[in-house]
């Protein structure tokens, strides 16, 4: 009797959180638990949400973790006055969650503000970083173009003034040009992207941690001599996907990683700043194959 082909199982997300420093962060894990560990760091202004369709596409094989920083997605979000909104607690607390998890070794997919945090926890653990997945995530002078003019008169002084200019960068507006600009095929982005991301941005209280977000984004710009150091010394396996029609980090962000990282694989997409929203079934595949030459043999 021929036994009918029954495809496999889909991969199952679980959504979980733990208490890091005494506060709850949230995270997605996907896959088995003694696979090699991928850990995504999703961008602004959105959070492990991100990652939903990428995730059971790795899950098969490899053990995926997803959390949302303190004031993103669905991890507590404590009063601006009394917690740091920083990238350098940020990477604290990502390093803490991983200890709680029992995790030595990751491959880092790093987007957006995922780049800073991801470097940042490499620099403390360069030893544990297994391979790079980069997208739209800057490490270079080159990647801050003229979107980035009024968050830089904000770094030159700190004013009230320049802090409420940039106030219209949490408003459903730019929300959702981040995920349309750019991209040709607007059927395949999902409106609740920026009615999900729009609806975190205005709980009380969030317009501020975003802006102090904004402001301390000028402390990773002198540790960029320090990321590319770590890309040169430890030349960790390297696949870039990068939407070339993003306005905020734009495609000359992408090339000069290829001046300490010779050996990486460099994919351009026709698109914009969530590339993985219009152009998974491109980067599923490619993350995959990189992934299974370089990191789940390793």
């Amino acid at each position: 009797m021929n036994r009918p082909n029954i495809s496999p199982a889909p991969v199952t997300v679980r959504y979980r959180s733990a208490t890091v420093d005494g506060v709850e962060m949230f995270y997605r894990e996907a896959g088995p638990a003694d696979g090699p560990v991928v850990l995504l760091l999703h961008g602004f202004p959105t959070s492990s949400h991100m990652f939903r369709n990428l995730m059971p596409l790795l899950g098969d094989r490899y053990r995926v973790i997803a959390p949302d920083y303190p004031g993103f997605g669905q991890s507590a979000a404590p009063d601006h006055t009394t917690f740091s909104y920083s990238f350098g607690h940020y990477a604290d607390l990502v390093d803490t969650l991983l200890g709680q998890l029992g995790i030595t070794r990751y491959a880092m997919y790093v987007m957006d503000y995922g780049a800073p945090v991801g470097y940042r926890l490499a620099l403390k653990h360069p030893e544990r970083v297994s391979g790079l997945i980069i997208q739209n995530g800057n490490a270079y002078e080159e990647g801050l173009g003229a979107f980035w003019d009024p968050v830089k008169a904000y770094w030159a002084d700190g004013s009230a003034q320049h802090r409420e200019a940039l106030s219209g960068l949490v408003t459903l507006e730019i929300t959702k040009f981040q995920y349309t600009d750019g991209v040709k095929d607007l059927s395949r982005i999902s409106p609740d992207n920026w009615v999900h991301d729009q609806a975190l941005l205005d709980r009380p209280g969030n317009k501020d941690i975003q802006l102090d977000l904004f402001y301390d984004y000028r402390t990773n710009v002198p540790l960029y001599p320090q990321f590319q150091q770590f890309f040169r010394e430890r030349k960790p396996p390297t696949l870039i996907v990068w939407g070339k029609n993003d306005k905020i980090f734009p495609e000359e962000g992408a090339h000069p990683y290829l001046r300490d990282l010779p050996a990486a694989e460099l994919h351009i997409l026709d698109t914009g700043h969530f590339a993985l929203e219009d152009k998974l079934d491109e980067m599923a595949p490619l993350i995959h194959d990189f992934l299974d030459r370089n990191v789940a043999a390793r």
